[in-house]
């Protein structure tokens, strides 16, 4: 059936299902229900005016319809409307696009709550940790999906993920899921991420770190606001403590701790991270001088720098870190709080969709 002319200038959150049903009663209610809310009426219209179908069993699990997140902000998006209808094949339960940031937390919280045990998040990098952090107190309980429609899109690069909607679609339908690991940060917040962590100098790097400068520069992101941001660097006196044994203190400019590779769309700043090996991948790098820094920055580039002298590797399972002054971290570019920081892995803890095979 032809969808209507007028849908393209419709809030994105209002594409529906155009059933006939959905729309006669969606246009008796329209007077008096909030636009972001018509999605969720529509669908509930249209599964009353539907037989009702018993979910099949997959791999020992029922199949069930999945809870979509969208980041309407999402840096590859060109056209919203057309996305949200590639989105329809996957059948799902519901389709909620963010307004703000906090949205898709939220949005991943609603999903918990209502029994929803399939949740997809169409968006980038920040958009996966808003949802993360929304079903991270049940992650058992989920199976994780991911649309990559951000500029870095770096989670994506370390699962392996392809580059269009339809062939994550694709994989999405098929419902087979691996473990991989969640890490949580107890800082001035508690919070929960899959991909990596920085802090101290990176920090200051993640300000100047734009939308623009990811799509123009890629891999060399990075570093051009690396430059950007010298006039912010020093030192930290830092302890770092691995698994409550081994013990550290050393004067640093950064402390990354990566469960994936990839950070500012491509760097491999953790090039030998497994987000399903249980351990988390810690790169130091200490106080050295200007050229020093300079050849070691190349190597990140090239994700050489973990085997350079300069730089500190360890794996562990908990890494603490206490530094003066106290440095920021952050996590997908949003910042977490000063250290003292505790990060805790926890192993296999998400049932994240990765392949049709």
């Amino acid at each position: 059936m032809r969808k209507p002319e007028a849908v393209a200038d419709l809030d994105a959150s209002t594409l529906v299902l155009f059933s006939p049903i959905a729309k006669s009663r969606l246009q008796v209610d329209r007077n008096r229900r909030d636009a972001s809310e018509i999605l969720h009426v529509s669908l509930k219209l249209h599964r009353r005016a539907q037989p009702a179908k018993v979910p099949t069993v997959r791999n020992g699990r029922r199949n069930m319809k999945p809870y979509v997140i969208v980041n309407r902000r999402a840096g590859s998006i060109t056209d919203l409307g057309a996305l949200l209808s590639q989105l329809q094949r996957l059948q799902p339960a519901a389709l909620r696009v963010t307004r703000r940031r906090g949205d898709a937390e939220k949005f991943a919280r609603e999903a918990v709550r209502k029994g929803c045990d399939y949740v997809v998040a169409a968006g980038g990098d920040g958009t996966l940790n808003e949802v993360i952090n929304g079903v991270a107190k049940h992650p058992q309980q989920i199976r994780l999906g991911l649309v990559p429609l951000g500029t870095g899109n770096d989670f994506a690069r370390s699962l392996k993920l392809p580059l269009t909607v339809d062939e994550n679609i694709d994989i999405l339908l098929s419902q087979k899921s691996m473990a991989i690991d969640l890490v949580r940060i107890r800082s001035d917040h508690t919070r929960y991420f899959v991909n990596v962590s920085a802090g101290g100098f990176s920090c200051y790097v993640g300000e100047k770190l734009t939308a623009k400068i990811k799509r123009v520069w890629g891999p060399l992101a990075y570093l051009r606001s690396a430059a950007a941001a010298l006039p912010q660097l020093h030192a930290y006196e830092t302890v770092v403590v691995f698994d409550d044994e081994e013990r550290l203190t050393v004067d640093l400019y950064n402390v990354v701790i990566g469960n994936g590779r990839f950070v500012a769309g491509g760097l491999p700043i953790a090039p030998k991270a497994d987000p399903a090996d249980g351990l988390l991948d810690v790169i130091l790098i200490p106080k050295r001088p200007g050229p020093e820094m300079v050849l070691l920055a190349a190597e990140i580039v090239l994700g050489k720098h973990v085997s350079n002298s300069a730089v500190i590797f360890r794996r562990a399972k908990k890494i603490t870190v206490r530094s003066r002054p106290g440095m920021w971290f952050d996590v997908d570019g949003e910042l977490v709080g000063r250290a003292p920081a505790v990060f805790q892995i926890i192993p296999g803890a998400l049932n994240f969709v990765m392949s049709k095979r």
